[in-house]
């Protein structure tokens, strides 16, 4: 029995390489018996969703399979492959970056973050509701990983200081006068019956914000991944959706970019955001909204606590020039992102250089303003600038960023993940298998797209509990693009939902890096995380197919089915 136990110990030890070698042995039959462009490339592909699932090998270093296994099957050309990782949604993504690194790196984001918790009190529901609206803005712009890092320390330390003040016996009695008559009435000069009060006291207050600790930590990661799917650069997911939608229908009008993305995601973000603060609250705070959202003055616990964040922002001190800088940038990239092409008027691009949009794409924009962040200085050039950790005299103050921060900050695998998702949608084409997968599905035409919508979104969002939603995204988006074709109706209906629906992980720890810090921030057990990610996910999905079917609907015509998408071929 030992010897049994240590060989699937060392098995298990070694899954990663077994899965890597083993993998392609068992699917080798799938080319060798069909030996069709269609088989091959089918071959690839189940190589590449295994060992993404799996996370075997990197994620980035599967993303490359296509550059190898392509060519060398004769789907296509070596050099047709390679030009598929550089595409415009690659430049979106980058400068994107560039601008979430220089808010980070001057500590913008937490000033902002501050400031509006300051705005909003310090009640436990007012709480909640003030660091999910700031986790869910902050992570339209930066990383959902980092939002959530930066946003759960702050929660706990005000947390902590609540705890700390109602602990306090004058305290807790003084904020409530019914508990100081009933200490009075059932006081007894006996010490051990005193002890007894007391100590069923501090298991009434431990047991609650033991309750408001795991509430706040999972409004934190949810806000934060709930808020990526606002704008195009939010998560990576809506960034593939946009690449694919050039790359499989290249005469489309534009109809994915920042703006038309926003006018629907942002809609739907804020009606998740609301359901989820339902929900949260009444899972971990009950639902007396009288008693959450308090009457009255502030108490001392309250007034505690709301210290600790005003210390907070103090540290922070006054805004430098550096900040301002970004700031500015900031706003000016946003504001020339919503006017490039907003879809019912000629946006500036058309107006100041008389092309068509496609010519200054969102990409164009975000590279220009993130160019900025190398050319601005970080202070005004004058005065003294201090001291290098050499003991070397600053003759001229830095830029805004430097290369370094940048390389050290940038998570360069991304930008392969998004090539390797571009790449795997050019095989496919190429090699008719999307065609196939197509006219396999040609039976769903008889279902209602609603209703297909609403079961692929409920597809996606099971899978990206296992899986990265990159990998989701970048696997499922050619199938349902190619299905959308052979069924006539718009691709949009439901590549759009489903992308959308990749980013609702909610249910377990390992789904996303937000769960993973909030579970272990939180004292979460995957149980809670398991009840409140199940009702979420569900919510998500139904806020997301009510979006498509109403609003959504209305901007995208998603009615017809558009003659741009009544194509079988790519154009290089």
């Amino acid at each position: 029995m030992n010897n049994w136990k240590k060989v699937l110990q060392c098995l298990w030890y070694h899954r990663n390489y077994i899965i890597i070698v083993v993998t392609p042995i068992a699917f080798l039959p799938l080319p060798l018996i069909s030996p069709t462009s269609e088989a091959r490339c089918g071959y690839a592909i189940i190589l590449m969703a295994l060992y993404w699932c799996t996370e075997c090998m990197p994620l980035a270093v599967t993303a490359l399979l296509p550059v190898v296994l392509f060519p060398m099957m004769g789907i296509m050309k070596g050099g047709d492959v390679d030009i598929e990782y550089l595409k415009d949604s690659n430049m979106l993504f980058v400068g994107g970056l560039l601008v979430a690194i220089a808010v980070e790196h001057w500590n913008l984001h937490k000033r902002i973050a501050l400031r509006v918790l300051l705005l909003v009190g310090v009640r436990p529901a007012l709480l909640m509701i003030g660091f999910m609206i700031v986790s869910s803005f902050l992570s339209m712009w930066i990383s959902n990983t980092a939002t959530t890092a930066m946003m759960l320390p702050i929660a706990h330390a005000v947390l902590q200081q609540l705890k700390s003040t109602e602990t306090k016996v004058d305290g807790f009695l003084e904020e409530n006068p019914s508990h100081n008559l009933c200490f009075l009435l059932c006081w007894d000069p006996d010490e051990h019956e005193q002890t007894d009060f007391e100590e069923s006291r501090r298991k009434a207050i431990e047991v609650k914000y033991d309750l408001l600790t795991k509430g706040m930590s999972l409004s934190v990661c949810y806000s934060a991944s709930i808020g990526g799917t606002a704008t195009l650069t939010g998560t990576t997911p809506n960034l593939i959706l946009k690449g694919q939608m050039d790359r499989l229908f290249p005469e489309n009008p534009d109809v994915i970019n920042f703006a038309t993305w926003f006018g629907f995601a942002f809609p739907n973000m804020l009606l998740m955001l609301v359901l989820t603060w339902f929900w949260l609250q009444l899972m971990f705070l009950g639902f007396n909204l009288k008693k959450a959202f308090g009457c009255g003055e502030k108490n001392d616990r309250d007034r505690e606590a709301y210290a600790v964040m005003k210390e907070e922002y103090r540290k922070l001190g006054s805004m430098r020039f550096a900040e301002v800088a970004v700031l500015t940038i900031f706003v000016l990239l946003v504001l020339l992102w919503f006017t490039r092409e907003p879809g019912f008027i000629p946006g500036w691009a058309t107006v100041l250089f008389n092309k068509e949009a496609a010519f200054v794409t969102d990409g164009t924009v975000a590279i220009l303003m993130s160019m900025l962040f190398f050319v601005i200085p970080s202070q005004l050039p004058f005065g003294n600038y201090g001291y290098t950790d050499e003991g070397k005299k600053i003759k001229a103050p830095p830029a805004l960023l430097t290369w370094q921060v940048v390389h050290e900050r940038m998570p360069w695998n991304i930008v392969l993940l998004l090539g390797g998702g571009f790449a795997l949608a050019a095989g496919s084409e190429a090699s008719h298998l999307s065609e196939w997968l197509g006219e396999s599905l040609s039976p769903l035409q008889k279902i209602p797209p609603f209703a297909i919508s609403l079961v692929l979104s409920l597809l996606i969002a099971t899978f990206t509990e296992c899986s990265s939603n990159t990998a989701t995204t970048t696997l499922f988006l050619p199938i349902l693009a190619s299905m959308a074709q052979n069924i006539k109706i718009h691709p949009l209906y439901v590549m759009l939902p489903c992308t959308i629906a990749s980013s609702l992980a909610f249910m377990l720890p390992v789904a996303t890096p937000p769960n993973a810090i909030a579970f272990s921030y939180g004292n979460l057990k995957v149980i809670d995380m398991v009840k409140a990610g199940f009702m979420l996910n569900i919510i998500g999905i139904l806020c997301i197919n009510l979006g498509i079917n109403t609003w959504g609907k209305a901007m995208f015509d998603l009615g017809t089915f558009p003659d741009w998408a009544n194509t079988t071929t790519v154009k290089p």
